[in-house]
């Protein structure tokens, strides 16, 4: 039986938050090759975050239908047509509103690149093609890269999931079939990474192409399967575990403050670390009891309300902290990270509240909603 899990939710909040902070850093001039500054650059581990829930969420109804099949029910898993158009439906009106609204804006405003102008850029970055490819990313939607990865990601999930739970379990529950398979694809990123770093004439795009960050997608889905095998997963260990990958990221042997380093092997390294960071905030949410510390915390009322957010305050915060820069008298890589971040959070609110009060509507009565849930 599910249950809504609001600290699923909450969580998202810590996502949203982090990958703000990481933006104010980079805008006011902090991602220096430093401890700190790698450490400050290591908050966009929120994306990590974002997707490990993704693939726990949306992984989780395969996961159930295999394990009802042992009551000798058939194995009914989602159907096609009705996840697409949950997921189209939750992503892409705020999405769109969001992209069209900075291009109106920089219709005016003219202090920016040369880059993701023009037609053709806009059909990229409404169709989430914007990364494949240098020059489309335009300004006040750079963050958007992780969108075009996180909608690969959607598009692969029933190629992947149907032949994993058909042909290989057999519509029959085996999760150490199911862990193995997964298991296998966690090395997807790996793998990619050490090709696309390692060999000539590749499109230097391709380091941020969504196969590079699967084992994020992935390891959720393997979230999913413990989800249904383990009864406990403690909050206190699991949370310090996170937090010292968290401070260790800092470190140069996860590579230079960058989203992908030159080096694949820091590559590596950083992309796994933030993968456990990910699993060690998200996996006692799915699992644990719900009574501890930091259930109560991501499942208070404030976090929930952020959380149900932060879907819009990802989209636009790029775009306010634009205008805050200005704002607060700062040119470009100068100022203080906490009053960009501060400020801009405190502007992306209200925006991002009308966003999802906007476009709400098109997917609330939705059972995949942003809360999650748990069996």
């Amino acid at each position: 039986m599910r249950r809504r899990v609001p600290a699923l939710t909450g969580v998202r909040t810590v996502a949203a938050l982090s990958v703000c902070l990481t933006h104010a850093a980079y805008w006011t001039g902090h991602y220096t090759d430093d401890y700190v500054g790698r450490l400050l650059s290591r908050f966009e581990v929120g994306v990590a975050l974002f997707f490990v829930l993704s693939g726990y969420l949306l992984f989780a109804p395969w996961v159930r239908a295999l394990q009802e099949t042992q009551s000798g029910a058939p194995a009914e898993y989602p159907g096609l047509r009705r996840y697409t158009w949950h997921r189209v439906r939750r992503i892409v009106p705020a999405y769109w509103v969001t992209v069209l609204a900075v291009y109106a804006i920089f219709l005016v405003r003219t202090d920016t690149s040369d880059f993701g102008q023009g037609w053709s850029d806009l059909l990229r970055n409404l169709t989430f093609t914007q990364v494949y490819g240098l020059g489309h990313l335009h300004t006040g939607l750079t963050q958007m890269w992780s969108m075009a990865a996180e909608v690969a990601y959607y598009i692969a999930l029933p190629l992947v999931a149907w032949p994993i739970a058909h042909l290989v379990c057999r519509d029959r529950w085996r999760p150490d079939l199911l862990l193995v398979c997964l298991g296998g694809l966690l090395l997807v990123s790996p793998l990619w990474t050490v090709v696309v770093h390692g060999s000539d004439g590749v499109d230097p795009t391709a380091r941020m192409w969504p196969p590079a960050f699967a084992s994020w997608f992935v390891g959720g889905m393997v979230l999913a399967v413990l989800a249904r095998t383990v009864t406990r997963w403690p909050a206190i260990p699991s949370v310090a575990v996170a937090v010292g990958a968290f401070l260790i990221s800092g470190g140069a042997v996860a590579g230079e403050p960058t989203i992908v380093p030159a080096d694949a092997g820091a590559t590596v390294v950083k992309h796994t670390l933030y993968l456990v960071v990910a699993l060690g905030l998200v996996g006692p949410l799915a699992i644990g009891p719900g009574d501890d510390a930091w259930s109560r915390v991501c499942g208070s009322r404030p976090m929930v309300w952020f959380g149900e957010i932060s879907y819009e305050f990802f989209l636009v915060h790029v775009m306010v902290l634009e205008f805050t820069m200005d704002l607060l008298g700062y040119s470009v890589f100068t100022g203080s990270t906490l009053a960009a971040f501060v400020v801009t959070s405190v502007i992306s609110v209200p925006v991002a509240w009308s966003l999802h009060r906007l476009t709400a509507p098109l997917w609330r009565d939705s059972p995949t909603r942003s809360v999650g849930v748990r069996g």
